[in-house]
């Protein structure tokens, strides 16, 4: 409609006075010469050459045909195209960039889950001999003999999958024992370690190790290097060293029923010994006197002087001795014949005493006015100062504090807080003086 009414532009004169449909529609609309606009248009074929290549590249055929322009110009690919308009094909290199990034993190994720499917593809025995290398190692570098007697679960856990080579997932399920217990009773059987099944707890306790064990001897640990945090860690005083340093270790010596077993291996009945190195006492005995039943390598057979020392005077009347025992009761037996002692260690302090170590009590209460206080007692059997610790206590809690001699006890003191600060004094104890929480015991008696 438009282009019609520019074609008649020259006769609007002749039709004046006349009726003309949108009459002054277009009058402050200035338009170009027709003519002019057809000139340009034939003679700058830049803009349809740059929509036709365009419109090539959108469509993205796949092959290399030429494309016919106007003026005859003719490109042999789309990335001649491009380039002779000027354009620069930066998306699609940026696209085959991003490709690229995307198979290496495929590669990434393979070599990252290569470990675990390594491990997947290991055979019984494979796993068996890891399992063994990993309790051999934890044997020889964190199980010591004063955190004896262990529960399985906590030998486990803390030291044995922390013993795995790295990037390995150990699993004993998947194992020829399937279960934990199955594989530490064979160990014991085995008599490398001594083990035995708690029935209170309904799990197995490591009693002793055995270092002097073939596979013991043979096993040559190995070197792991440390961590940052523990490289770059602050260094202690001595003083605070000191104070946190402790050291419990159970001992055991002999009675008046084994001794003829320590005399006939040449141990001193006199002497203390700890788990580990009173069950290699008794299992030397048993090798000196061969007694490791031939057809039955895990029973082990009683003589007259063996059964004497294991049983005399637990069997009621009327019952028969055991005439043979299994090798994992065998050290766990033999304990309980030996008089249990202690030995504490602070810094440059020890003490051994006698009997099973005390803990330390820790009871609220309340008194006079509905006040709240807090005692702690049982400190000397952990070398720790009464009047040292209430003295701490007393800024770190801003509260008043005392020391008093235990009612019918002498020589033992208790410390007395004001407050209720039963968990936070039990937390205190445990990170300044190093006493362990299976020694504490704690009694709130303000809960109703």
């Amino acid at each position: 409609m438009v282009s019609s009414t520019l074609s008649f532009s020259k006769e609007w004169e002749s039709a004046e006075g006349r009726y003309i449909p949108n009459d002054g529609f277009l009058e402050d609309v200035v338009l170009e010469d027709p003519t002019s606009i057809a000139t340009s248009q034939a003679t700058d074929p830049s803009e349809s050459e740059v929509i036709n290549a365009s419109d090539h590249l959108l469509r993205g055929n796949g092959d290399d045909s030429e494309v016919d322009v106007q003026h005859g110009n003719k490109f042999d690919s789309r990335h001649d195209a491009a380039k002779q308009l000027g354009v620069e094909n930066e998306d699609s290199d940026q696209i085959v960039k991003d490709l690229n990034t995307l198979k290496v993190t495929d590669d990434i994720e393979e070599d990252a889950s290569s470990g675990k499917k390594e491990f997947s593809t290991m055979s019984v025995e494979e796993i068996d001999t890891l399992l063994d290398k990993c309790l051999l190692q934890a044997l020889y570098t964190t199980v010591k003999d004063k955190d004896l007697p262990m529960p399985g679960s906590t030998l486990w856990s803390n030291h044995i999958l922390a013993c795995r080579p790295p990037g390995v997932t150990l699993d004993i399920k998947k194992s020829s024992h399937k279960k934990l217990s199955k594989w530490l009773l064979a160990k014991s059987s085995a008599g490398l370690i001594s083990a035995k099944e708690d029935k209170h707890r309904k799990e197995v306790m490591l009693l002793g190790v055995n270092r002097g064990h073939p596979d013991y001897q043979a096993f040559k640990p190995e070197k792991r290097k440390a961590n940052v945090a523990e490289a770059t860690a602050p260094i202690p005083s001595e003083s605070s060293k000191s104070q946190t340093q402790l050291e419990v270790i159970e001992l055991w010596k002999s009675t008046i029923h084994i001794n003829p077993i320590l005399e006939a291996v040449g141990a001193n009945p006199s002497h203390l010994y700890t788990a580990s190195e009173a069950v290699d006492i008794v299992f030397s005995y048993v090798e000196k006197e061969n007694l490791v039943k031939p057809h039955d390598k895990a029973m082990v057979v009683l003589n007259a002087i063996f059964c004497d020392a294991l049983y005399k005077g637990t069997v009621k009347k009327g019952s028969t001795y055991p005439t043979e025992i299994h090798k994992k009761d065998l050290g766990s037996t033999f304990l309980s014949r030996m008089q249990s002692n202690h030995r504490v260690i602070r810094g440059n302090e020890s003490v051994v005493r006698k009997g099973a170590l005390k803990a330390v009590q820790i009871m609220t209460e309340r008194r006079q006015g509905n006040k709240k206080v807090t005692r702690v007692s049982g400190l000397e059997s952990f070398l720790v100062d009464a009047d040292a610790l209430a003295s701490e206590l007393q800024k770190k809690f801003a509260c008043s504090t005392s020391v008093a001699e235990v009612p019918g006890k002498k020589g033992q003191n208790e410390v007395l807080v004001q407050g209720g600060v039963l968990e936070d004094l039990a937390r205190h104890l445990v990170q300044q003086y190093g006493i362990p929480k299976k020694y504490i015991e704690i009694l709130d008696k303000t809960r109703k």
